[in-house]
């Protein structure tokens, strides 16, 4: 649940009656007293109190009322949670990370990421400003299916990387990270041309991710095949899914094969329920942030804020094939021919010694630093610590010994390919 509607959630009746009964004052009284909180209690939500002890305890309380509310908050799988890009998100529910991990990789996990924003492009120049702000080609792209791409600044940094729906020729739905999406919808409305209309309907929408290889048997409980995707980075816009209207796409950001679904924010808790229930027979479980972190890294997919910003350019890690260098124009494709040939490239590390790699750590050859990590943990399924790092391409040689900088100790690791893990087809 967002931030906004927790504190929305405790202005209840309900709630402001128990703190006047406690506190022995009228109801409209303590209404206006927890109003006036409000922002304070916001503010440590956000880490902006000044005090870290102050905003762990307001998460602490906050875990506290799911336990002891969990139809209030929507946790009654009981997730731990944590903020994370202005939501209330579990980043791990009781079973664990490891053993979500393991349920997606060998049987199927389900993931609430509401979180992530959705913009509507719409108009006769819609195909056109896409192919203006985005570094990929829609211009052969066909109906009812999904594309990748990098959105780059003038500088040839990267303002995000998304996916792009599109439902008719006048017609786009384009995915966006969470963390970035005021910024992205910024960038779009001062990039987009002239007869294209923009709108930001995130709000209005909830989108969770069906992932592992009995992902299919499940939604098929559900669904008859005319309504599924068959072929990955495919959708359908409208589907009947007891009685909700859902598109659903044939995608995901764990490296397996599965589905993510949209429906309308009121049918959220619905849409989950149903997926639970239908997927109990084949081990289904809830899986949160933590789980799809170490997923998408074995499965070597890059992440905003550590294998790409608003510096790195898209060619720089590697993500070549979103980048069609081909197009007449696309904003910051001066910027990269200018950078000329990329000096640093993306490389998977795995460590050949005792050890875990984490993010920001610097990497190191006859003890000159040639790089940093940008991911790194002990991934289950693969059972190796391993990382990504953005490093010298003089050092991107398979099987290249490196030393990683893990707080003032040097641990050997070996440059190998990405990703770490493919599912077999």
């Amino acid at each position: 649940m967002d931030l906004t509607s927790f504190m929305s959630s405790i202005l209840s009746n309900e709630n402001i009656e128990s703190v006047a009964r406690k506190a022995g004052v009228s109801a409209e009284e303590a209404a206006s007293v927890l109003a006036a909180s409000l922002p304070v209690m916001l503010n440590g939500a956000n880490g902006q109190a000044g005090n870290d002890a102050t905003t762990e305890s307001f998460y602490e309380a906050v875990n506290e009322h799911a336990a002891k509310n969990p139809e209030e908050v929507g946790l009654e799988e009981g997730g731990k949670i944590v903020p994370f890009a202005g939501y209330l998100l579990p980043v791990q529910y009781p079973t664990g990370v490891i053993k979500e991990h393991l349920a997606v990789r060998n049987a199927c996990g389900l993931f609430d990421v509401s979180h992530m924003g959705e913009i509507i492009f719409k108009g006769e120049t819609a195909l056109a400003s896409l192919n203006h702000m985005l570094t990929n080609d829609f211009t052969n792209m066909r109906v009812g299916k999904v594309r990748y791409s990098v959105m780059c600044n003038e500088n040839g940094g990267c303002v995000d990387d998304l996916i792009v729906y599109k439902f008719a020729q006048d017609y786009y739905f384009v995915v966006v990270n969470a963390s970035n999406r005021y910024k992205d919808f910024e960038f779009m409305k001062a990039h987009v041309l002239e007869g294209t209309e923009i709108e930001d309907i995130s709000d209005s929408l909830a989108q969770v991710a069906l992932q592992g290889p009995k992902a299919f048997d499940i939604i098929s409980k559900l669904l008859d095949q005319d309504s599924i995707p068959l072929k990955y980075y495919t959708a359908i816009e409208k589907v009947n899914l007891a009685g909700m209207e859902c598109m659903i796409s044939y995608t995901g950001y764990t490296g397996e094969a599965g589905y993510e679904i949209y429906t309308a924010k009121e049918n959220a808790e619905k849409l989950w329920r149903i997926l639970r229930e239908a997927g109990e027979e084949f081990g289904l479980i809830p899986c949160g942030l933590g789980a799809r972190d170490t997923l998408r890294l074995e499965a070597g997919m890059p992440l905003y804020g550590h294998e790409m910003d608003d510096e790195i350019s898209p060619l720089e890690t590697n993500l070549n094939f979103g980048v069609k260098m081909s197009k007449e124009e696309f904003v910051g494709k001066d910027a990269l021919i200018e950078r000329g040939e990329p000096k640093i490239t993306r490389v998977g590390l795995e460590v050949i010694e005792r050890g875990i790699l984490r993010e920001h750590q610097d990497v190191y050859v006859d003890g000159e630093k040639i790089g940093h990590t940008t991911s790194g943990t002990m991934c289950p399924y693969i059972n190796k610590a391993v990382a990504m790092a953005l490093i010298d391409r003089n050092y991107a040689e398979l099987n290249t010994v490196v030393e990683v900088d893990v707080r003032g100790r040097r641990v050997k690791a070996k440059v190998v390919e990405l990703p770490f893990y493919s599912r077999k087809k």
